[in-house]
């Protein structure tokens, strides 16, 4: 895969792609940032019930979501908002604090989208590799890890909340 300002067609096979476990989650890199330049990174994610990240910011950095399948709530300061097959969600730059989470009893699938890229280079050094569809159980999260956690993802620009930061 290559990238050069338009000038050459990226494509990607449906199966192609690192897939990597985050929080139990299971997340494809369909492009990562040296496959565009830095410019942005997109993912295929699989959500399973009870599924999601905990509250994180990230002020450099845009994110969208597309619901492919299933149903996401999306909690931010602004309040939540439930997302279903078709829906969209977009974080703007800034560092607002967001979380979403599958509060159903099916595997949700999210096609997500950052720019710039670096989240890709995050979740390799936070997550484990799996196939595409495989979910290893959610990590249990003690003080330690917690605070590795947020000392990694400031390495990226990104801050993390405790569990019950949007309650």
């Amino acid at each position: 895969m290559t990238y050069t300002e338009n000038k050459h067609l990226i494509t990607v096979d449906a199966n192609d792609g690192p897939c990597i476990s985050v929080v139990g989650d299971t997340y494809r890199i369909i492009l990562g940032g040296t496959d565009t330049q830095g410019a942005f990174a997109t993912f295929d994610m699989l959500i399973p019930p009870g599924g999601g990240p905990p509250p994180h910011a990230h002020a450099a950095v845009e994110e969208s979501f597309y619901v492919v399948e299933g149903a996401i709530e999306f909690r931010s300061e602004a309040g939540a908002y439930t997302a279903g097959k078709g829906a969209f969600v977009h974080i703007p730059k800034g560092g607002m604090v967001h979380s979403f989470r599958n509060n159903t009893t099916e595997v949700a699938r999210l096609l997500c989208r950052v720019a710039p890229a670096g989240l890709d280079v995050l979740f390799n050094e936070i997550g484990t590799p799996v196939e595409f569809g495989q979910f290893l159980p959610a990590p249990q999260i003690d003080q330690a890890s917690m605070e590795k956690l947020i000392i990694l993802a400031g390495k990226y620009g990104q801050e993390i909340f405790p569990p019950d930061f949007l309650d």
